[in-house]
């Protein structure tokens, strides 16, 4: 199959990219847009480090198509901040030391965004529900816990 011209929105702002058949939403934000932010983990959808907002919903950019996202709403870690001002989530993951090396950060945090856009005060069990597809390999699910419950409160 020939690459195929897509548009779609990213972060608030109209994209157009040519995709191939096979690429994942991920490579097109890493490798096309230079949105690393976004990171490449397992490529399988087993750690979260590539999760993104579309249309509302947290998804594994790993997994999901390029060529689906034609047309739909995307949402990275870098369109949190607002004029230099960090998202209070993304405040709150530091002031919580919620993370070490920091490579699942970006994960963590977009899956708690879209938590919080949906449910702004979730309750314990629902905060560990919305983040359990996202792995830290550093152990830091102590304080990733804290810093998401704080943005909530």
């Amino acid at each position: 199959m020939p690459p195929k011209q897509i548009s779609f929105t990213v972060n608030g702002k109209n994209r157009e990219v040519q995709v191939k058949p096979y690429d994942t939403l991920n490579r097109v934000l890493r490798e096309y847009l230079e949105l690393t932010g976004t990171k490449r983990g397992c490529d399988y959808g087993g750690c979260g480090s590539c999760t993104v907002i579309v249309d509302s919903k947290a998804i594994y950019s790993c997994m999901y198509p390029a060529v689906k996202a034609a047309g739909k709403e995307i949402l990275t870690i870098e369109g949190l901040e607002r004029d230099g001002n960090l998202h209070p989530i993304q405040s709150a993951f530091a002031e919580n030391n919620a993370f070490q090396c920091g490579y699942c950060t970006p994960g963590f945090i977009m899956s708690a965004y879209a938590l919080l856009a949906k449910k702004p005060r979730p309750t314990k069990k629902e905060i560990v529900d919305a983040v359990s597809g996202n792995l830290c390999r550093c152990g830091t699910y102590p304080n990733i816990l804290k810093a998401i419950q704080k943005s909530s409160a």
